[in-house]
């Protein structure tokens, strides 16, 4: 995630911000320039920017902006979307009128806005399904009646489902150390989501479709008793030698969106870092050092060894930075060679520098809708 400032007064904004505290104009996300803009009434519901970039462009409010206030992007007033890109792939919310949904819903939004805005970033193809029958939809559900089983979050043929309870600090720390997990965040579900449906999309039918399997293992293997073997006998032994996190040891299909979520991760993390000016120079040389992070991680301008060199002593400085404040590691896992070549792979699909033929038509005809519980 990128830095930014109020266009008006300068002052540090961050993305989540709708109003500057200094100067208190309104804020707002501009996805057709990456960039948090203050914004001018320019009447009837018409908002113009002083940002440089946004010279003749004018922009109206998403309608969860205005209306139900869980959104702080903006939409081009040229289009007729309501919507921004972002909240046009929710297609199911909440009931509103139920206490609590609402805080829930903006919570899930506010982590599926980071998501969209690093596939943003990374050129990744992001289409609502209303305009592309490959495209991508949200769905945030809440748990039927008592007796009903609960939701589970998943992916199946491009509609990521989140269960509510998810937003819950508390249900979701219960589910974490129930299942034995070193992390489970709004956004980690929403990056490793994403990572079954860009396998459709990036994978699937395409050239890389060899490859993956030489790398990951063959996809065809059955998938739910895959996940029954997982849950009822626990991961792969030694899975720390070959594997991002043991969940990633169940199946193929698994280790793909495990570690897909790994690289967007580390390309993130290390875009807000670099943003900071983050470096680390040691009085020891035998400590991780780190001169310069680079600015354009996930891009082909950056090759994978150099993101990687970076990524290492800046998960030594986030986890003691963590400790000194009492918390758990911010990154609690260890990345074995295998699980780096792994990671090499999302990175050259997604920067591609091997790029993947058009996908087939259709879509894979399985069941992948309960990945995580």
């Amino acid at each position: 995630m990128r830095i930014f400032h109020c266009d008006h007064c300068e002052n540090l904004v961050f993305f989540e911000n709708t109003h500057c505290l200094r100067c208190e104009h309104l804020l707002a996300f501009l996805p057709d320039l990456m960039e948090i803009g203050s914004l001018d009434p320019a009447g009837d519901g018409i908002w113009q920017s002083p940002h440089p970039a946004a010279v003749g462009r004018t922009y109206r409010l998403c309608a969860n902006y205005s209306g139900a206030q869980v959104c702080n992007w903006a939409v081009e007033a040229s289009r007729d979307d309501t919507l921004c890109e972002a909240c046009q792939l929710t297609t199911t919310i909440p009931d509103l009128t139920v206490e609590g949904h609402q805080t829930a819903w903006y919570k899930l939004e506010l982590a599926k806005r980071r998501l969209v805005y690093t596939l943003l970033n990374l050129q990744l193809p992001i289409e609502p399904r209303s305009r592309d029958p490959r495209g991508l939809a949200f769905e945030f559900l809440a748990d039927a009646a008592a007796g009903q089983p609960p939701v589970m979050t998943g992916h199946a043929r491009g509609v990521i489902t989140i269960a509510l309870a998810e937003a819950d600090d508390a249900e979701r720390e219960r589910r974490r150390t129930a299942l034995r997990e070193p992390y489970r965040t709004l956004l980690g579900h929403m990056r490793h989501e994403s990572g079954h449906y860009y396998w459709d999309r990036l994978i699937e039918g395409t050239d890389r479709l060899d490859a993956f399997r030489a790398q990951f293992g063959d996809e065809r293997d059955d998938y739910a008793a895959a996940l029954q073997r997982h849950y009822t006998n626990g991961p792969a032994a030694a899975w720390q030698t070959q594997f991002v996190t043991a969940y990633a040891s169940a199946h193929p299909w698994e280790d793909w969106a495990e570690t897909w979520a790994h690289y967007l991760h580390i390309t993130d993390t290390l875009e807000t870092a670099a943003a900071c000016g983050v470096s680390i120079r040691p009085r020891r040389r035998d400590e991780p050092a780190l001169p310069k992070v680079p600015e354009t991680a996930g891009t082909p301008a950056t090759s994978f060894d150099r993101l990687m060199a970076s990524w290492y002593p800046l998960t030594y400085l986030l986890n003691n930075l963590n400790r000194g404040l009492g918390l758990a590691d911010g990154y609690p896992f260890v990345l074995s060679p295998p699980a780096v070549e792994k990671l090499r792979f999302v990175h050259d699909t997604v920067t591609g520098l091997n790029a993947p033929s058009p996908a087939a038509a259709g879509s894979r005809h399985s069941a992948r809708a309960a990945a995580r519980t």
